[in-house]
């Protein structure tokens, strides 16, 4: 959030919940959108971190501190199942939430995603909404 829309929000009263979210997605559009659909969200007042890819997300990954992941599937480097795989190795006190964002829509998919400890998942595209909703099944 940058200090311009915390004043703002600030000044219309709005208070967000504040987590610490990692998004993991090697499209630097994909996620500007997904912090733009946050910003305007309850949870408009998250710490945020990014990384291009799976090698990077373990590299910004603070097990302390890291509440959500929003990680997509397809990336270079590491792919998005290893990285979850990779963060459910370590061990943590507090469950750390992973939603996966991806084209990938089979059912197939989806369940390889779930038996490897992503908690949720949206397909490509999405809605500001429909995140917010996936979000808000753990955080309320």
């Amino acid at each position: 959030m940058t200090l311009l829309n915390g004043i703002k929000n600030h000044i219309k009263g709005e208070v967000g919940l504040a987590l610490n979210i990692l998004i993991v997605d090697d499209s630097t559009v994909m996620r500007k959108i997904i912090i733009k659909a946050l910003s305007e969200s309850r949870y408009h007042d998250a710490v945020i971190a990014e990384a291009a890819d799976g090698l990077e997300g373990l590299k910004v990954f603070q097990p302390k501190k890291t509440n959500l992941i929003l990680a997509d599937w397809n990336m270079p480097n590491m792919n998005g199942i290893d990285f979850i795989r990779k963060v459910r190795e370590i061990k943590v006190k507090n469950k750390i939430i992973v939603i996966m964002i991806t084209t990938e829509g089979s059912t197939s998919k989806m369940e390889e995603a779930m038996n490897n400890g992503v908690d949720n998942y949206i397909t490509k595209p999405f809605t500001s909404i429909q995140l917010e909703q996936k979000i808000n099944k753990y955080f309320d």
